[in-house]
Protein backbone atom coordinates (compact mmCIF):
# COMPACT_ATOMS: atom_id res chain seq x y z
CA UNK A 1 0.00 0.00 0.00
CA UNK A 2 2.73 2.31 0.64
CA UNK A 3 4.88 1.55 -2.24
CA UNK A 4 1.10 2.05 -4.04
CA UNK A 5 0.74 5.45 -2.52
CA UNK A 6 3.90 7.06 -3.46
CA UNK A 7 3.42 5.87 -7.41
CA UNK A 8 0.54 7.53 -7.15
CA UNK A 9 2.04 11.33 -6.15
CA UNK A 10 4.38 10.21 -8.22
CA UNK A 11 2.54 10.28 -11.27
CA UNK A 12 0.59 13.20 -10.09
CA UNK A 13 3.82 15.18 -9.66
CA UNK A 14 5.08 14.47 -13.63
CA UNK A 15 1.34 14.46 -14.50
CA UNK A 16 1.55 18.45 -12.84
CA UNK A 17 4.98 19.59 -14.38
CA UNK A 18 4.41 18.18 -17.81
CA UNK A 19 1.17 20.33 -18.09
CA UNK A 20 1.79 23.11 -20.81
CA UNK A 21 1.93 26.88 -18.74
CA UNK A 22 -0.33 29.88 -20.53
CA UNK A 23 2.29 32.06 -22.41
CA UNK A 24 2.79 35.35 -20.94
CA UNK A 25 2.90 38.71 -23.42
CA UNK A 26 6.33 39.34 -24.31
CA UNK A 27 7.86 42.64 -23.39
CA UNK A 28 8.34 45.55 -25.83
CA UNK A 29 11.86 46.48 -27.19
CA UNK A 30 12.69 49.54 -26.59
CA UNK A 31 12.86 51.68 -29.62
CA UNK A 32 16.10 52.72 -30.90
CA UNK A 33 17.42 56.62 -30.43
CA UNK A 34 18.07 58.45 -33.55
CA UNK A 35 19.92 61.49 -32.97
CA UNK A 36 19.69 64.25 -34.40
CA UNK A 37 22.17 64.97 -37.29
CA UNK A 38 23.94 68.14 -38.75
CA UNK A 39 26.65 69.70 -41.44
CA UNK A 40 29.10 71.76 -40.92
CA UNK A 41 29.60 74.10 -44.23
CA UNK A 42 31.05 77.52 -44.86
CA UNK A 43 28.70 80.18 -44.30
CA UNK A 44 28.65 83.92 -45.16
CA UNK A 45 28.16 85.07 -41.14
CA UNK A 46 28.84 88.58 -39.53
CA UNK A 47 31.99 89.13 -38.32
CA UNK A 48 32.39 90.85 -34.96
CA UNK A 49 34.84 91.90 -33.14
CA UNK A 50 35.19 91.19 -29.35
CA UNK A 51 36.77 94.45 -27.22
CA UNK A 52 37.43 94.07 -23.71
CA UNK A 53 36.13 97.04 -21.92
CA UNK A 54 35.17 98.05 -18.54
CA UNK A 55 31.68 99.77 -17.19
CA UNK A 56 31.64 103.51 -16.29
CA UNK A 57 28.59 105.96 -15.29
CA UNK A 58 27.50 108.38 -17.71
CA UNK A 59 26.83 110.61 -14.90
CA UNK A 60 28.72 110.57 -11.95
CA UNK A 61 31.16 112.69 -10.09
CA UNK A 62 34.07 112.70 -7.41
CA UNK A 63 33.19 115.01 -5.19
CA UNK A 64 36.23 117.15 -3.55
CA UNK A 65 36.08 119.33 -0.54
CA UNK A 66 36.92 123.03 -1.52
CA UNK A 67 37.84 124.44 1.92
CA UNK A 68 40.50 123.48 4.64
CA UNK A 69 39.14 121.79 7.34
CA UNK A 70 38.67 118.10 9.38
CA UNK A 71 35.50 116.14 7.93
CA UNK A 72 33.03 115.73 11.17
CA UNK A 73 30.44 113.75 10.37
CA UNK A 74 29.26 111.51 7.06
CA UNK A 75 25.59 111.39 6.35
CA UNK A 76 25.68 108.59 3.52
CA UNK A 77 27.56 105.30 2.93
CA UNK A 78 28.66 103.79 0.45
CA UNK A 79 25.48 102.28 -1.38
CA UNK A 80 22.86 105.36 -0.04
CA UNK A 81 20.86 106.07 -2.55
CA UNK A 82 20.93 110.06 -2.72
CA UNK A 83 19.23 113.04 -4.54
CA UNK A 84 20.84 115.97 -6.18
CA UNK A 85 21.51 118.52 -3.50
CA UNK A 86 21.63 116.51 -0.24
CA UNK A 87 24.45 116.87 2.01
CA UNK A 88 27.03 114.51 1.89
CA UNK A 89 30.08 115.08 4.49
CA UNK A 90 30.31 118.62 6.87
CA UNK A 91 33.92 119.89 7.33
CA UNK A 92 34.64 122.25 9.79
CA UNK A 93 33.64 125.50 9.71
CA UNK A 94 35.22 126.90 12.17
CA UNK A 95 37.91 129.20 10.52
CA UNK A 96 35.29 129.87 8.08
CA UNK A 97 32.62 130.89 10.82
CA UNK A 98 35.65 133.57 11.71
CA UNK A 99 36.16 134.56 7.73
CA UNK A 100 32.24 135.13 7.42
CA UNK A 101 31.96 136.95 10.61
CA UNK A 102 35.50 139.47 9.78
CA UNK A 103 33.99 140.04 6.23
CA UNK A 104 30.66 141.09 7.99
CA UNK A 105 32.54 143.85 10.42
CA UNK A 106 34.24 144.94 7.17
CA UNK A 107 31.12 145.70 5.67
CA UNK A 108 29.92 147.78 8.39
CA UNK A 109 33.07 149.31 8.66
CA UNK A 110 33.43 150.22 5.06
CA UNK A 111 29.79 151.64 5.32
CA UNK A 112 30.72 154.31 8.23
CA UNK A 113 33.82 155.15 6.35
CA UNK A 114 31.72 155.83 3.07
CA UNK A 115 28.92 158.00 5.40
CA UNK A 116 31.58 159.97 6.83
CA UNK A 117 33.39 160.45 3.51
CA UNK A 118 30.05 161.63 2.02
CA UNK A 119 29.51 164.00 4.54
CA UNK A 120 32.61 165.97 4.41
CA UNK A 121 32.54 166.20 0.85
CA UNK A 122 28.97 167.88 1.33
CA UNK A 123 30.46 170.16 3.90
CA UNK A 124 33.85 170.61 1.86
CA UNK A 125 31.53 171.84 -1.26
CA UNK A 126 29.59 174.17 1.16
CA UNK A 127 32.38 175.75 2.07
CA UNK A 128 33.82 176.23 -1.60
CA UNK A 129 30.65 177.94 -2.56
CA UNK A 130 31.21 180.30 0.23
CA UNK A 131 34.82 180.66 -0.26
CA UNK A 132 36.10 179.49 2.90
CA UNK A 133 38.19 177.15 1.29
CA UNK A 134 40.03 176.07 -2.08
CA UNK A 135 39.07 173.54 -5.15
CA UNK A 136 41.80 171.72 -3.70
CA UNK A 137 39.76 170.85 -0.61
CA UNK A 138 36.68 169.67 -2.89
CA UNK A 139 38.93 167.26 -4.97
CA UNK A 140 40.26 165.85 -2.20
CA UNK A 141 37.17 165.26 -0.38
CA UNK A 142 35.54 163.78 -3.58
CA UNK A 143 38.77 161.27 -3.90
CA UNK A 144 37.88 160.42 -0.37
CA UNK A 145 34.09 159.77 -1.12
CA UNK A 146 34.83 157.40 -4.15
CA UNK A 147 37.81 155.82 -2.35
CA UNK A 148 35.05 154.83 0.61
CA UNK A 149 33.13 153.79 -1.90
CA UNK A 150 35.60 151.44 -3.22
CA UNK A 151 36.50 149.94 -0.16
CA UNK A 152 32.99 149.39 1.00
CA UNK A 153 32.40 147.46 -2.60
CA UNK A 154 35.71 145.45 -1.62
CA UNK A 155 34.05 144.57 1.78
CA UNK A 156 30.97 143.14 0.48
CA UNK A 157 33.09 141.17 -1.98
CA UNK A 158 35.15 140.08 1.14
CA UNK A 159 31.68 139.06 3.09
CA UNK A 160 30.57 137.39 -0.13
CA UNK A 161 33.39 135.29 -0.37
CA UNK A 162 32.93 133.90 3.28
CA UNK A 163 29.75 133.01 2.52
CA UNK A 164 30.07 131.23 -0.31
CA UNK A 165 32.76 129.29 1.76
CA UNK A 166 30.84 129.17 4.57
CA UNK A 167 28.76 126.88 2.20
CA UNK A 168 31.52 124.82 0.84
CA UNK A 169 31.70 123.28 4.63
CA UNK A 170 28.24 121.24 4.00
CA UNK A 171 29.44 118.72 0.73
CA UNK A 172 26.55 118.11 -1.70
CA UNK A 173 25.46 115.60 -4.09
CA UNK A 174 25.78 117.16 -7.49
CA UNK A 175 23.56 114.25 -8.96
CA UNK A 176 20.68 111.80 -8.24
CA UNK A 177 22.41 108.31 -7.52
CA UNK A 178 23.88 105.86 -5.31
CA UNK A 179 27.23 106.64 -2.98
CA UNK A 180 30.02 104.43 -5.14
CA UNK A 181 32.61 104.73 -1.92
CA UNK A 182 33.83 106.72 0.75
CA UNK A 183 37.47 107.94 0.36
CA UNK A 184 37.90 109.93 3.41
CA UNK A 185 37.20 108.96 7.21
CA UNK A 186 36.05 110.93 9.91
CA UNK A 187 38.35 113.44 11.57
CA UNK A 188 40.97 113.43 8.93
CA UNK A 189 41.72 116.55 7.23
CA UNK A 190 40.18 117.55 4.21
CA UNK A 191 41.90 120.30 2.12
CA UNK A 192 40.59 122.16 -1.30
CA UNK A 193 40.51 119.47 -4.38
CA UNK A 194 40.61 116.44 -1.95
CA UNK A 195 38.65 114.21 -2.65
CA UNK A 196 35.91 112.90 -0.28
CA UNK A 197 33.45 110.57 -1.90
CA UNK A 198 32.03 108.84 -5.25
CA UNK A 199 28.55 109.54 -6.52
CA UNK A 200 26.97 107.54 -9.93
CA UNK A 201 23.88 107.20 -11.31
CA UNK A 202 22.53 104.06 -11.85
CA UNK A 203 20.20 104.34 -14.44
CA UNK A 204 23.15 105.49 -17.23
CA UNK A 205 26.01 103.16 -17.54
CA UNK A 206 28.22 102.29 -20.29
CA UNK A 207 31.20 100.32 -21.82
CA UNK A 208 34.25 102.11 -22.65
CA UNK A 209 36.19 99.63 -24.50
CA UNK A 210 39.60 100.16 -26.51
CA UNK A 211 39.88 99.07 -30.16
CA UNK A 212 43.50 98.57 -32.21
CA UNK A 213 43.57 101.16 -35.07
CA UNK A 214 43.55 98.81 -37.40
CA UNK A 215 40.04 97.54 -36.65
CA UNK A 216 38.62 101.12 -36.81
CA UNK A 217 37.85 100.95 -40.95
CA UNK A 218 35.59 97.55 -40.15
CA UNK A 219 33.55 99.15 -37.63
CA UNK A 220 33.45 102.54 -38.90
CA UNK A 221 29.63 101.88 -40.35
CA UNK A 222 28.29 100.18 -37.05
CA UNK A 223 25.62 101.17 -35.69
CA UNK A 224 24.77 98.55 -33.31
CA UNK A 225 26.93 96.36 -30.49
CA UNK A 226 26.37 94.09 -28.18
CA UNK A 227 27.93 94.38 -24.54
CA UNK A 228 28.57 90.90 -22.66
CA UNK A 229 29.16 90.63 -19.17
CA UNK A 230 30.84 87.42 -18.33
CA UNK A 231 30.12 87.94 -14.34
CA UNK A 232 26.52 87.95 -14.89
CA UNK A 233 26.08 85.49 -18.10
CA UNK A 234 24.02 88.31 -19.32
CA UNK A 235 23.95 90.29 -22.77
CA UNK A 236 22.43 93.61 -23.39
CA UNK A 237 22.32 95.46 -27.21
CA UNK A 238 23.78 98.65 -26.91
CA UNK A 239 21.37 101.67 -26.74
CA UNK A 240 24.28 103.77 -28.88
CA UNK A 241 28.06 103.27 -29.70
CA UNK A 242 30.22 106.08 -30.15
CA UNK A 243 33.47 106.26 -31.91
CA UNK A 244 35.70 108.69 -29.77
CA UNK A 245 37.48 111.06 -32.03
CA UNK A 246 41.19 110.90 -30.51
CA UNK A 247 43.69 107.82 -30.54
CA UNK A 248 45.72 106.96 -28.03
CA UNK A 249 49.56 106.80 -29.48
CA UNK A 250 51.10 104.58 -27.06
CA UNK A 251 48.65 101.92 -27.65
CA UNK A 252 47.74 102.97 -31.28
CA UNK A 253 43.92 102.23 -30.11
CA UNK A 254 40.87 104.20 -30.25
CA UNK A 255 38.00 103.99 -27.37
CA UNK A 256 34.60 102.98 -28.21
CA UNK A 257 31.97 103.66 -25.75
CA UNK A 258 28.55 101.61 -26.16
CA UNK A 259 25.69 103.17 -23.73
CA UNK A 260 23.95 99.93 -21.97
CA UNK A 261 19.95 100.30 -21.56
CA UNK A 262 18.30 101.87 -18.17
CA UNK A 263 16.88 98.25 -17.27
CA UNK A 264 20.23 96.54 -16.41
CA UNK A 265 20.72 94.51 -13.11
CA UNK A 266 21.30 95.94 -10.00
CA UNK A 267 24.96 94.30 -9.76
CA UNK A 268 26.18 96.03 -12.76
CA UNK A 269 28.25 98.95 -11.38
CA UNK A 270 31.41 100.69 -12.42
CA UNK A 271 34.27 99.02 -13.06
CA UNK A 272 32.80 95.88 -13.78
CA UNK A 273 34.46 94.14 -16.06
CA UNK A 274 32.64 93.57 -20.04
CA UNK A 275 33.13 93.08 -23.96
CA UNK A 276 31.46 94.73 -26.77
CA UNK A 277 30.66 93.00 -29.64
CA UNK A 278 31.23 94.72 -32.72
CA UNK A 279 29.84 93.83 -36.30
CA UNK A 280 32.80 94.31 -39.08
CA UNK A 281 30.63 93.06 -41.84
CA UNK A 282 30.25 89.56 -43.24
CA UNK A 283 33.09 86.99 -43.88
CA UNK A 284 32.89 83.47 -44.89
CA UNK A 285 33.67 80.91 -41.90
CA UNK A 286 33.42 76.92 -41.14
CA UNK A 287 30.50 76.76 -38.61
CA UNK A 288 28.90 73.71 -36.98
CA UNK A 289 25.67 73.86 -34.89
CA UNK A 290 26.53 74.66 -31.23
CA UNK A 291 24.43 71.85 -29.43
CA UNK A 292 26.61 69.17 -31.16
CA UNK A 293 30.37 70.33 -29.40
CA UNK A 294 30.85 68.13 -26.47
CA UNK A 295 32.66 69.14 -23.78
CA UNK A 296 34.10 67.59 -21.09
CA UNK A 297 37.05 69.49 -18.52
CA UNK A 298 39.47 70.58 -21.05
CA UNK A 299 38.32 68.26 -24.14
CA UNK A 300 36.33 69.73 -26.69
CA UNK A 301 35.21 67.47 -29.01
CA UNK A 302 32.00 66.14 -31.04
CA UNK A 303 30.96 62.85 -32.38
CA UNK A 304 31.51 62.61 -36.36
CA UNK A 305 28.72 60.43 -37.96
CA UNK A 306 30.85 58.60 -40.04
CA UNK A 307 29.34 56.76 -43.97
CA UNK A 308 28.21 53.14 -41.67
CA UNK A 309 25.84 55.39 -39.64
CA UNK A 310 28.70 55.29 -36.52
CA UNK A 311 29.20 58.09 -34.22
CA UNK A 312 33.02 58.53 -33.58
CA UNK A 313 34.20 61.19 -30.98
CA UNK A 314 37.04 63.53 -32.91
CA UNK A 315 38.78 66.30 -31.14
CA UNK A 316 38.06 70.02 -32.13
CA UNK A 317 38.94 73.34 -31.73
CA UNK A 318 35.77 76.11 -31.92
CA UNK A 319 36.07 79.60 -31.65
CA UNK A 320 32.92 82.02 -31.72
CA UNK A 321 29.68 81.05 -30.60
CA UNK A 322 26.19 83.18 -32.64
CA UNK A 323 23.10 83.89 -30.97
CA UNK A 324 21.98 81.85 -34.14
CA UNK A 325 23.20 78.37 -32.74
CA UNK A 326 26.09 78.13 -34.79
CA UNK A 327 30.14 78.07 -33.69
CA UNK A 328 32.66 78.69 -35.99
CA UNK A 329 35.48 75.40 -36.40
CA UNK A 330 38.56 76.68 -36.48
CA UNK A 331 40.45 73.13 -36.57
CA UNK A 332 39.42 69.32 -36.80
CA UNK A 333 36.36 69.06 -39.27
CA UNK A 334 36.14 69.90 -43.05
CA UNK A 335 32.87 70.97 -44.53
CA UNK A 336 30.38 68.41 -45.73
CA UNK A 337 30.79 66.31 -42.76
CA UNK A 338 27.92 65.31 -40.04
CA UNK A 339 27.92 65.61 -36.97
CA UNK A 340 25.68 64.36 -34.18
CA UNK A 341 23.53 66.96 -32.25
CA UNK A 342 21.70 66.95 -29.10
CA UNK A 343 22.52 64.68 -26.34
CA UNK A 344 24.23 61.76 -27.44
CA UNK A 345 24.11 58.34 -26.87
CA UNK A 346 27.35 56.67 -28.19
CA UNK A 347 29.79 55.53 -25.65
CA UNK A 348 33.38 56.14 -25.27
Amino acid sequence: MAAAGAALIAGALAATHGAKRPESAPAAAPSPHVAEVGTVELRDVAGVYVADAVIEAVRGATVSAQIAGNVTRYYVDAGDRVKRGQVLVRIDAREVDAQLAAGAAGVAQAEAQLAQARLSYERTEKLVESKFVSQAALDKADADRKSAEAALQMARAGATQATTARSFAEVRSPVDGVVTRRLAELGELASPGKPLIEVHDPSALRALASVPQFVLPRIAQAREAEVVLPTLGATFAAARITVLPAADVRLLSTQVRAELPANVPAGVVPGTAAKVLLPTGSVMRLVMPADAVVRRGELTATYVVAGDGQARLRQIRVGETSNAGWVEVLAGLDAGEQVQRGKTIAAY
